[in-house]
């Protein structure tokens, strides 16, 4: 196989031949040409973003693009389909223009003689329901999240880094905000920020809402760290003090594992609201955090999500400053090569974890048992039988949008979770090698660290990463790699958990990570005893593993769970069932409707409860406790 870095300045090259197709010739070139954008919150509680720009042009033909491929989202994910009321015009004259017919995220304009400034509004819907990362719900009547990608246009041909953009923002009466851009003065509910570079610009979205806080977290780092809290009540906003002090302590943390920083501040943006897609974006000198409106006052669900903050806090590190060269761009329609992003999103997978241990934000017991349901998950998807890690990394762009139905056996964005038990055997084979003198911490410093300063991008190859691997301790890295990542793998990648001292074993005892998710109303995880999960809001089986005793009875994924055993369904009915089919020949009885049609399964399993957990091995080194271990005290 060749060597992927060859691959990526290939597509590279490709990419950039085809983005001067859309080269304008009508946008000012003067380095002191900057563009105007000003957003308006003010009907955010309607779902309706509104943006007005002013951009320097000249005579001829005018190309602007849409951002379509969007850094830390893996794909053309640009949610151009709820872009409206677009109008452009000069000196009070409506100007036309038409969508390109070969690409969707472009627009034609013909700028007048004698017109020097060109007037844009455009309008932004963001919708209510589920959606892909920032495509996803971002308000409320209480708050509204908004990505700056979402409301603006820019002239093809230039540098993301070069078109230069001077924001502002009005807000709703009485709405605070949070954000990485540098306030330059406000008037009323306006606020103005300094110029900065379109790359930047989408870099920095912006938390806003009536019910605001801002908690300092720099403790004793060299700059600025601050948390700022947005919530659909004020009750949501009554942090712990000990879940204070753990993300205080999570910025110590990240700067002693990494050894410096790459930013002039940095800004979590953390939004608590049932109405918002819950998920995690990094960006540079911030992050975009949404969970659940409870999550900071109901432990059950701070354990849930307390993951999220550390995971994108590493990605200010591990992606946005060293980023592999096939995710490093300079526009937004250049398509992104993925081969690295086992790297990109695995590695930071295996550090936020630790980093979440680390921080006390979550127990050693809580945390085996989040690395056990990643081990089992993992050692039972036969979808590994036919798909490669890899074509999970070069197909994300679909698999993010993919189905839980049938996931086991599709697979999915399994480099996540796969990455992080590669990483850890990763980080124990160090360990051995050298007993004991060098971790994967080193390697952190090494290749992450550097001196600290200003956000800047190091991008890099596979080639890179093997080279600065074997510096740490000489291996062959790249032949590890090639057979966890690039040829097909039966089994899943254990050895870190075994070199750690501990091995997989399932028990009656309920896990805490997948109990948390029954707790919260999520789902019921039966996959290591009946072979399927379902979820606990719509009743819907949402994968059934195959080879399983469900898979054997025939149960359809997807499908709705009716009733057990003739009474109908809850999750402490079917476990009871479970529990008493140990004691009889009976099977268990599932009524189910699919697609209208109602059937009764019969799933012949008397085994009892199955969930993971880690299990310590005799007279073996407890390795997993020396990584988990604060680094700062």
């Amino acid at each position: 196989m060749k060597p992927i870095y060859r691959n990526v300045c290939i597509a590279t090259i490709l990419a950039m031949l085809i983005a001067l197709s859309f080269e304008s010739t009508a946008f000012a070139q003067e380095p002191s040409a900057v563009i105007d954008i000003h957003v308006d919150l003010s009907d955010a509680p309607r779902r309706i973003f509104h943006a007005r720009l002013s951009m320097p042009v000249q005579p001829g033909s005018l190309s602007l693009l849409y951002p379509k491929w969007l850094p830390g989202e893996h794909g053309p994910t640009g949610p151009i389909v709820d872009l409206a009321g677009l109008k452009l015009s000069a000196a009070g004259q409506q100007i036309p223009w038409v969508r390109d017919p070969g690409e969707m995220f472009a627009f034609q304009a013909n700028i007048p003689v004698g017109v020097t400034r060109l007037d844009i509004e455009l309008d932004y819907l963001p919708p209510s329901g589920s959606g892909q990362f920032t495509a996803g719900a971002a308000t409320s009547d209480r708050l509204a999240i908004m990505s700056w990608n979402t409301l603006l246009l820019y002239p093809a041909g230039k540098s993301a880094h070069e078109i230069m953009f001077r924001p502002s923002l009005t807000l709703p009466p009485g709405w605070g905000f949070g954000t990485a851009l540098v306030e330059n003065g406000r008037d009323g509910d306006e606020v103005r920020f300094e110029t900065v570079s379109l790359a930047t610009l989408v870099d920095s979205p912006v938390s806003a809402g009536a019910h605001h806080r801002v908690l300092d977290l720099t403790g004793t780092a060299e700059v600025r760290h601050r948390l700022h809290l947005v919530a659909d009540s004020e009750e949501a906003l009554a942090i712990k003090p000990e879940a204070e002090q753990a993300f205080r302590k999570l910025v110590a943390e990240g700067i002693a594992l990494f050894g410096s920083y790459h930013y002039s501040k940095y800004d979590f943006l953390l939004t608590l609201s049932d109405h918002v897609q819950s998920f995690g974006l990094e960006h540079h000198e911030s992050s975009d955090n949404r969970v659940p409106e409870r999550t900071l006052v109901e432990e059950v669900r701070m354990n849930s999500r307390a993951g999220l903050l550390p995971h994108e806090f590493v990605h200010s590190w591990n992606a946005k400053y060293r980023r592999p060269e096939g995710l490093t761009r300079d526009d937004f329609q250049t398509p992104f090569q993925t081969d690295l992003l086992w790297v990109y999103e695995g590695l930071t997978s295996y550090l936020g974890l630790v980093l979440t241990a680390r921080s006390g934000l979550w127990t050693a017991e809580y945390t085996q048992d989040a690395l056990a349901r990643i081990a089992a998950r993992l050692s039972n998807r036969p979808g590994r039988t036919w798909r490669s890690l890899l074509d999970t990394t070069r197909a994300a762009q679909i698999l993010y949008g993919s189905s839980t139905a049938g996931s086991s056996w599709r697979r999915g964005v399994d480099f996540y979770d796969e990455g992080t038990l590669i990483w850890l055997e990763v980080d124990t084979l160090i360990r051995q090698l050298s007993k004991g003198r060098r971790t994967l911490d080193d390697f952190c410093r090494a290749f992450f660290g550097g001196e600290s300063g200003l956000a800047t991008v190091a991008p890099y190859s596979y080639a890179d990463l093997v080279a600065a691997l074997a510096e740490i301790e000489p291996y062959d890295w790249k032949g590890f790699f090639d057979t966890r990542i690039y040829a097909i793998q039966a089994e899943a990648p254990l050895n870190g958990i075994t070199n750690s001292g501990w091995r997989l074993v399932y028990t009656a005892e309920p896990n805490l990570v997948q109990q948390g998710r029954q707790e919260t109303g999520e789902l019921l995880n039966l996959s290591y005893s009946l072979g399927f999960f379902v979820s606990t809001k719509d009743n819907r089986i949402l994968d059934v593993l195959p080879g399983s005793p469900a898979a054997d009875a025939g149960l359809p994924h997807a499908s709705i769970l009716v009733a057990v055993n003739g009474r109908r369904w809850t999750p402490e009915i079917l476990q009871q069932a479970i529990v008493h089919s140990q004691n009889t020949d009976e099977p268990i009885r599932l009524l189910i409707e699919n697609a209208e049609f109602f059937s009764e399964v019969l799933v012949d399993y008397h085994g009892g409860e199955k969930y993971p957990h880690l299990e310590r091995i005799d007279r073996k080194r407890d390795l997993l406790q020396k990584i988990l271990a604060p680094r700062v005290r």
